[in-house]
């Protein structure tokens, strides 16, 4: 039976492509003058011209050098589903000019985005300022109606994965790293996505449950302080009993066992005094949890007072569990100085593992939260910590550094002729013309350059000396020889045409590339302070033709 397809080549027999994870991202999601635009191309006979769009942004975020790319899968879901609905129409109707003729309702009606071409780096690479993202081709006013989904999908996509990809760096390899942002995230699909893309950037799970179910992500948690809290005593604790690992006996009683550690620790020769009394209620709901959860027990150890009480309790209940053959987890901290607390709490379970011979208990799992960012990891490192593992929301899934990271959708073809957007800003001018991407390779492995071409100038080849031009400054320009060349746009919606489509990659070999290309690159253009600028330059050819293209539509001014 063949398999049902949508969108272009449809001769061809390919599978299904799912919609937007949000159903809300629909042609309307998009600015109002979008389709004035559409209206006012179609009402003048130019809607069918063909056009190319660049896909790009200007400055690297977080006052860093190097960006990840990421939302590509979601704008070709967005794209091979584009088709306006009956009431969509309606609503279109109500809301443009009442000059808008029906003929263009009707047009709309026929739109799908079978006659358009595009072509990106892959999701997950590495990618820097003014090279083009995507490359859109295709009628003019249905990829103008693209514009605004497709930005939107790749802003803040491409932010959040490269913040994560930052607080990666800074945490290092071997640290868990937790995203822990849906609850300040900004609305559900900001958690949502959030969650995707932060997994993509190299962290290790999340504690949205939904994004779990959703892309297959880990999931992590553990309880709050409100659990703590609601506990009074250990005589809320009813049933008391708790099945060996192996289910070959029970333990009738497990709150004494516990206590019963809570007084060897209490009266051991090296934790004599670090403790008195702990609190009751802690040790009641720690017992409680453990009950319920002896195969991952994780305690929050802040509630009340971290080594004078949540230590010892935590302790008292892990070392109950391991009796019955279990392996509990480790503890969260949540508040004070982390550094200090990992750093007893580590030395308070290595004391355990010593007095009591109990076998790996003084590598017990540390997690820290608490809104950390970039600059509280930096500040970790630099004071010595024992913390493995990080819990992070807030300045993780806003983007609490920077906003926005400023992507732009700019005509740079149309019907063959090349097209240039101009600005007193010079970072503002565009880069005309359909263009072909590479990056270029040194001796050691790393990226040297990256650099444009016109379409139909020859490829970069290994070993072969090419000159490369910074856009606009002319003095810039250096001759590259490079042992390796990659292409950087790849088809992924051929339209009309026979181009093979690239398939959309599982998240996780999305998020495999993306560290693979991040540990591809040279250290200097990774670190927070001061990083070295990676060069984006366009081929001797390129340079010209933009420097005569801007003489030619520069306007001359006259001196009177």
């Amino acid at each position: 039976m063949e398999a049902k397809v949508n969108g272009p080549n449809k001769q061809h027999s390919r599978p299904v492509i799912d919609g937007p994870t949000n159903p809300i991202v629909t042609p309307l999601l998009t600015d109002l003058y979008q389709f004035t635009m559409a209206y006012a191309y179609w009402k003048a006979g130019k809607h069918q011209e063909r056009a190319v769009f660049d896909l790009y942004f200007r400055k690297n975020p977080f006052g860093g050098e190097y960006t990840v790319f990421a939302g590509l899968e979601e704008c070709i879901k967005f794209i091979a589903n584009f088709k306006f609905t009956e009431d969509e129409i309606n609503f279109l109707r109500q809301t443009l000019s009442a000059s808008c003729e029906d003929g263009f309702y009707d047009y709309l009606r026929g739109i799908d985005c079978s006659d358009v071409e595009v072509y990106a780096i892959p999701e997950g690479s590495v990618v820097f300022p003014k090279i083009p993202l995507l490359r859109v081709e295709g009628p003019i006013a249905v990829v103008q109606l693209l514009e605004t989904p497709f930005v939107n999908l790749i802003n803040y996509a491409s932010l959040v994965t490269t913040n994560a990809a930052r607080h990666r760096f800074v945490a290092g390899k071997s640290k868990l790293l937790l995203e822990f942002g849906l609850r300040r995230a900004q609305g559900p699909d900001g958690g949502v996505s959030a969650s995707k893309y932060c997994y993509m950037g190299g962290f290790d799970a999340t504690s949205n449950v939904l994004a779990g179910k959703i892309f297959g992500i880990p999931l992590r948690g553990t309880h709050s302080h409100a659990f703590v809290s609601s506990y009074m005593s250990l005589d809320e604790i009813i049933d008391k009993s708790l099945r060996r690992k192996d289910g070959s006996s029970k333990c009738e009683d497990f709150v004494s066992l516990v206590q019963t550690w809570l007084g060897k620790i209490q009266w051991s020769n090296s934790l004599r005094d670090v403790f008195g009394e702990t609190n009751q209620s802690e040790l009641a709901a720690f017992i409680s949890y453990a009950l319920a959860c002896p195969d991952n027990f994780l305690a929050l150890v802040d509630t009340y007072d971290v080594m004078r009480s949540g230590i010892p309790n935590f302790c008292a209940v892990a070392l109950a569990l391991h009796d019955l053959g279990y392996k509990p987890y480790g503890i969260r901290l949540d508040s004070g100085d982390l550094a200090y607390l990992s750093c007893e709490a580590r030395k308070f379970f290595r004391s355990i593992e010593k007095e009591f011979g109990v076998p790996d208990f003084g590598k017990m799992s540390i997690t820290a939260s608490n809104d950390l960012n970039e600059e509280t990891l930096d500040a970790l490192n630099k004071q010595g910590h024992e913390v493995d593992a990080y819990g992070i929301g807030t300045y993780l899934v806003t983007c609490y550094a920077q906003a926005a990271l400023g992507v732009v959708f700019k005509l740079v073809e149309i019907n063959n002729q090349p097209r240039i957007k101009l600005s007193e800003d010079v970072s503002k001018v565009s880069i005309p013309c359909k263009k072909r991407c590479y990056r270029l390779y040194g001796k050691e492995g790393y990226p040297l350059v990256d650099i444009m071409t016109g379409e139909n100038e020859p490829s970069p080849k290994v070993g072969e000396r090419i000159l490369c031009r910074h856009p606009f400054q002319e003095s810039k320009r250096a001759y590259v020889v490079p042992q390796r060349v990659e292409e950087l746009l790849r088809c992924y919606w051929p339209g009309s045409s026979d181009k093979k489509r690239e398939t959309l990659p599982p998240l996780k070999d999305i998020r495999e590339r993306c560290i693979k290309q991040l540990e591809q690159m040279r250290p200097d253009h990774m670190r927070r302070l001061n990083p070295t600028p990676y060069k984006v330059s366009v081929s001797a050819k390129l340079y010209d033709f933009i420097h005569f293209l801007w003489l030619n539509e520069a306007p001359v001014g006259e001196l009177q």
